[in-house]
């Protein structure tokens, strides 16, 4: 697994650096108090910020003392984590203002060649205002407006950060392409589940029969599928109970059957929904769809028993249209014919999953991105309501598998929900997500001194 980049949180005693650690980390590892001087050693924890994974070190406060007090040498290790960091993130004290001690760290931080973020912490309120304002002088271009405590100003944080942590993750084909497909067979009772996965083993490893609800337990089967080309793909197949209506649950085996299979959608990469070729679509199918959909999972669906399917043409072309507008958040869900009983369309089906898993994976380069981006709002600008104009700014790729942006901007609260999808469909037609979950959010660049 490849190393996270580092971030060092640096200041002087008592500016917030652990209040700031524990929030990055999301959970109280670093001891809080009022005093200065409570953090002795480096502490390290994994931070995510809007979709950002880094570690984060928390070192002592920085003092002026001879090395071999314990000051001393706290500063020691200090400079040695900052060394070793992709970034420093220095931290003064907005309310206290720009200290002789902050103007020596910076002249120090000046000296390396570690790259700095700057930020003013508890910066909230007026009574920040002036040290934000006086931070400016340290050289390192625009502070923070930070408030550790309150959470203020993480989107600004993250927009600093990233582009020193921020790195293409390993093409995991390499990665992807070679990586065990997690694939999830879902589906209503008897839609034939089972018998397609022994199929597909070419083994009866599963119990199957005409009765609704043999298997009670998600079983995850480890398998190599050699694919069309010769090369062997590694699989780790999960069967799953059926899902039917809640209000249809009546006994305990199948509830817990039922929560078994949710739960196996969660750890499911890709989720083949199955249908009964001999009962078309039901709502239940759709439901199922879509709860997948909603856990951000890549999505195939496949008609079974399409062997003893009657009018063949009319029925799939029903049931693409029936899930195209079921499922308007994920148009173009990969729509495939198979039979559990003769094998029909199994490879087609295990390419798919893997085509999907693929673009689930995706990541677009910034540039790329942000000329879609610019060319998207040119054709259809934001509206502007009450005669306020929305300003957009730019947009971020914060995560893969699913694929998930985080759009900047001006009064981006006001944006309506047709723009945000008119942007999200931009993305997968034009970007070519296709039918794969994205995500798609909104936030605001707080800037104090910028009244727009």
């Amino acid at each position: 697994m490849a190393k996270l980049p580092t971030v060092a949180i640096v200041g002087r005693p008592n500016v917030g650096k652990s209040t700031l650690f524990n929030r990055l980390v999301g959970k109280k590892l670093a001891l809080v108090d009022d005093r200065p001087g409570v953090t002795r050693d480096r502490r390290e924890g994994e931070a995510s910020l809007l979709g950002l994974d880094f570690r984060v070190i928390d070192t002592a406060g920085y003092e002026d003392e001879d090395p071999e007090t314990l000051p001393g040498r706290m500063r020691q290790q200090t400079i040695a984590a900052v060394r070793e960091a992709d970034a420093a993130l220095f931290l003064v004290d907005a309310r206290a203002g720009v200290t002789p001690l902050d103007e020596e760290i910076a002249r120090w931080l000046r000296s390396d060649t570690t790259p700095v973020v700057l930020a003013a912490n508890k910066a909230e309120g007026r009574a920040g205002e002036s040290g934000l304002m006086e931070a400016y002088a340290l050289g390192f271009g625009d502070p923070i407006a930070l408030s550790a405590e309150h959470g203020e100003g993480v989107v600004d944080l993250f927009e600093q950060l990233r582009p020193h942590v921020e790195r293409e993750e390993e093409d995991e084909a390499g990665g992807a392409g070679d990586a065990t497909l997690k694939l999830a067979i879902v589906g209503r009772p008897n839609a034939g589940k089972s018998t397609l996965i022994n199929r597909i083993l070419r083994q009866d490893r599963l119990i199957t029969g005409p009765e609704a609800g043999i298997t009670r337990d998600s079983i995850a089967i480890d398998w190599e599928w050699h694919a069309p080309d010769g090369t062997a793909r590694p699989v780790r197949l999960i069967d799953t109970a059926g899902m039917r209506k809640k209000a249809k649950v009546e006994d305990k085996l199948e509830k817990l059957a039922v929560a078994d299979a949710r739960r196996a959608v969660d750890f499911a990469e890709v989720v083949v929904l199955l249908l009964d070729g001999t009962r078309g679509l039901e709502a239940q199918d759709l439901r199922i769809a879509d709860n997948v959909l909603q856990e951000g999972r890549g999505l195939v669906v496949a008609i079974n028993k399409w062997d003893v399917a009657e009018n063949g043409s009319a029925l799939f072309n029903g049931i693409k249209a029936a899930l195209d507008e079921g499922l308007s958040q994920a148009r173009g869900v990969p729509l495939l014919t198979v039979s559990g009983m003769t094998g029909k369309g199994i490879d087609q089906l295990l390419g798919a999953a893997f085509d999907i898993r693929d673009t689930w994976s995706k990541r677009v380069s910034t540039g790329q991105l942000n000329r879609w981006f610019e060319a998207a709002v040119e054709k259809n600008p934001p509206p502007a309501p009450g005669g306020k104009r929305i300003k957009l700014r730019y947009i971020t790729q914060v995560n893969t598998r699913p694929p998930a942006f985080v759009l900047f901007g001006n009064r981006v609260d006001a944006l309506p929900d047709s723009y945000l999808r008119y942007l999200t469909n931009g993305l997968r037609k034009e970007l070519g997500f296709g039918a794969v979950p994205v995500r798609l959010t909104a936030r605001a660049s707080r800037n104090p001194f910028n009244k727009d």
